[in-house]
């Protein structure tokens, strides 16, 4: 538990410093941490059994992230995932025992980790500093507070379960938990922020807490699932205590995700 606190804590005080840096003090940590959950994500299903073809995943995760970062262009990253499952697929249809498993899997880092990892980044091109701190300590902050209240009032109080046949120790009572921590969250960053910047109209960061809880929610039970098919614990031991970076991003990535989308499809000159 020690462990498990100090590591805790060392992440906390490293994402803080990243976000209060901005720029490339934040996007290289994200492109870092980017890269080893997309790494623990293949070791997985390597682990397995499955069979991915590699070498276009990583070739795509290579030129896309820096790609991404410099030009900020979603056009540029159409061709890159499009190009990589084609040579994916051939590949696999052209071995001796051709799976449709081994496509899937192979195509899993891409669609689950590169491109939400690219929507933090995308986070990064709000108008302004404080407004890419404020959407990024909401991409962090609505999965993980709401973990942190789930597993609280869950371990207290949770009697029906959620999802046992994926996660056996959530519960309803947690849910519902986590869901009242992030909206509470995103409210709060928004009467922060709103004291001194202008943000959008107050009305969207509920549904935005309400979205990026759903998702984030979503992330671990989708984590837990893939951990459950390749018979692992963790994704790997890099943080003690935690487990993998994917075992502490699952949520984040979702969350991310969903909230980028949101920012550019409901308030398309905040978010680029």
């Amino acid at each position: 538990m020690t462990k498990r606190i100090i590591a805790g804590l060392s992440l906390t005080a490293i994402l803080f410093l990243a976000l209060w840096g901005g720029g490339l003090w934040f996007a290289i940590p994200c492109m870092i941490t980017t890269c080893l959950s997309f790494h623990e994500m293949i070791e997985a299903t390597v682990q397995a059994g499955h069979k991915p073809v590699q070498w276009p995943c990583y070739l795509c995760l290579i030129l896309s992230i820096p790609l991404y970062h410099f030009f900020g262009s979603v056009a540029l990253m159409m061709p890159l995932v499009g190009g990589a499952f084609m040579i994916i697929a051939m590949t696999v249809i052209f071995r001796e025992e051709p799976k449709l498993d081994d496509i899937m899997v192979s195509c899993l880092p891409m669609v689950s980790v590169l491109l939400p990892g690219l929507c933090l980044l995308g986070l990064q091109k709000a108008p302004g500093q404080a407004n890419q701190t404020m959407l990024l300590l909401m991409a962090f902050g609505i999965p993980l507070i709401g973990d942190t209240m789930a597993y609280f009032i869950g371990s207290r109080y949770g009697k029906r379960k959620l999802c046992p046949m994926v996660s056996p120790n959530k519960s309803v009572e947690g849910a519902v938990a986590g869901m009242i921590g992030s909206v509470a969250w995103a409210m709060a960053l928004a009467g922060v922020f709103s004291c001194f910047i202008q943000i959008p109209p107050f009305w969207h960061f509920p549904i935005l807490g309400f979205l990026g809880g759903i998702a984030g929610q979503m992330g671990d039970l989708f984590a837990s699932l893939i951990k459950r098919h390749c018979g692992i614990k963790d994704f790997s031991n890099i943080i003690p205590g935690h487990g993998g970076m994917m075992d502490r991003l699952d949520s984040v990535y979702w969350a991310s995700a969903v909230i980028y989308m949101y920012l550019n499809l409901c308030i398309g000159s905040f978010a680029a």
